[in-house]
């Protein structure tokens, strides 16, 4: 009978720590595709980062699509979690404008590596595999959906249309912010999108 017990003990400390090591792979893995693109991020370099042999990469993942796909919904859901707490936050009849705020605040462009997904990976997201594409896809139809729900006719295709071209102006403008040189310019992006997408939120 101790003998069980202790195999049972055994056995559950160390599913929790091969818990605890997928869990810090995908946090390396999430901010690592975000930080250097899909391409430019490696299993190798993942593993070390999280203080982990190349060689125990398996035991977690079954391939690197596996792995970039599983990270891209971890990201998501960081960026998700974000953008509930920024509506939740916010005073009544504001919390569309609170997104757009904070979506396209210095501190936003600046954390490629902690920010959303879609605007860090958009470019490469098309050359990727079905599972990592699902990921994106399924946290964009959330943001879609989160817009929406903050307009005066959710529910109706009026509001859902809106809701789409305004997040297609945030990630855009984002993309262009971060992408240009000329940090007047940067700013003058993200003031031109709020000004134009603003009266959406009365």
């Amino acid at each position: 009978m101790m003998i069980i017990m202790q195999t049972k003990l055994t056995q559950s400390v160390a599913r929790t720590r091969k818990e605890i090591s997928h869990d810090r792979i995908l946090e390396v893995a999430s901010r690592a595709i975000r930080r250097s693109g899909y391409d430019g991020t490696g299993v190798a370099d993942i593993m070390k980062e999280a203080g982990l042999t190349h060689g125990g990469f398996y035991a977690h993942f079954a391939s690197r699509d596996a792995l970039l796909a599983e990270a891209g919904s971890r990201a998501c859901a960081e960026s998700a979690a974000l953008a509930s707490r920024v509506v939740a936050s916010a005073p009544p009849g504001q919390a569309l404008q609170a997104i757009m705020q904070a979506y396209l605040s210095p501190e936003h462009i600046a954390a490629i590596e902690t920010g959303c997904p879609v605007s860090a990976l958009g470019s490469e997201m098309p050359r990727q595999s079905p599972e990592v594409r699902h990921a994106a896809t399924s946290h964009i139809k959330e943001m879609i959906d989160l817009i929406a729900r903050q307009l005066p006719g959710w529910g109706q295709p009026q509001a859902h249309e809106q809701a789409m071209a305004l997040l297609c102006a945030l990630i855009g403008t984002t993309m262009m912010a971060r992408a240009v040189d000329d940090p007047a310019l940067s700013a003058a992006l993200r003031a031109a999108t709020m000004k134009q997408f603003s009266p959406a939120a009365e």
